[in-house]
């Protein structure tokens, strides 16, 4: 099976180690992975701030790039969530360009998602600690992944997973939300934490790198000593060779 890896801006400029993750973990499995170049940001951002025509452009580019494509695989629900939910809308009034973005939505999964739902894998890693997860908004509320990377996570050897009081919530971060309104998005990073707090654990775990550069940003300026990882490191660390 072939697979391309879309990186997303955040992994690709803050966390390679997350990218690099997610292709051991699929190799692992049996997927050739390839990296179309030529990827750039997805448009998320110039969507989010009204800006739809800039948006348009950026697709167009990754329609384009992804066309040769049989899967597409993200380390963010965010991101594959404007793919799957965003592209065919900004096209909707273009026949051609739609076409070419629902089936680029149709071949595109979050990383969790895929490993449950295309390649049924059976976890096969070690990983001793104890860790709770935060859902993102965008990947359960659009693309409606809530439990793939649960079972993934509980079927590895040793990892203690504590259920997160309000773990729906979001954590403020929100792209460029969190730069517009910087006092309300710190409040609501700060909340999230306390419940991650009340877990008494080692690691928050999630599925977005917005979401842990938002929390893993104010741990570290409040002096925490919880580490934030994401499901692919948690796996690719404790695959068992």
């Amino acid at each position: 099976m072939k697979a391309s890896l879309f990186i997303t801006c955040l992994a690709d400029l803050f966390y390679p180690q997350v990218g690099k993750s997610v292709v051991e973990v699929l190799e692992h499995y049996g997927v050739e992975v390839d990296f179309p170049m030529g990827q750039t940001c997805c448009g998320q951002p110039a969507y989010n701030s009204g800006y739809h025509e800039e948006a348009k452009k950026a697709a167009e580019q990754m329609i384009r790039v992804f066309e040769g494509s049989t899967y597409v695989v993200s380390p963010s629900g965010s991101c594959a969530a404007m793919f799957r939910e965003i592209y065919p809308q900004l096209f909707r009034e273009d026949e051609e360009w739609r076409e070419r973005a629902e089936k680029l939505a149709q071949k595109t999964y979050e990383f969790s998602e895929f490993l449950v739902k295309v390649l049924g894998v059976k976890v096969e890693a070690a990983f001793p600690a104890t860790a709770t997860y935060h859902h993102s908004c965008h990947m359960n509320r659009f693309l409606g992944v809530k439990e793939e990377p649960i079972t993934l996570l509980n079927q590895v050897e040793g990892l203690t997973l504590k259920d997160l009081p309000y773990s729906h919530d979001c954590c403020g971060f929100g792209g460029t939300f969190s730069v517009k309104m910087k006092e309300i998005s710190t409040a609501m990073a700060d909340t999230k934490l306390s419940h991650v707090e009340e877990t008494d654990t080692e690691i928050l775990i999630g599925s977005d790198l917005g979401c842990l550069m938002h929390l893993g940003g104010r741990l570290h300026r409040q002096g925490k000593e919880i580490k934030t990882m994401h499901v692919a490191e948690v796996l690719a660390k404790g695959l068992k060779k």
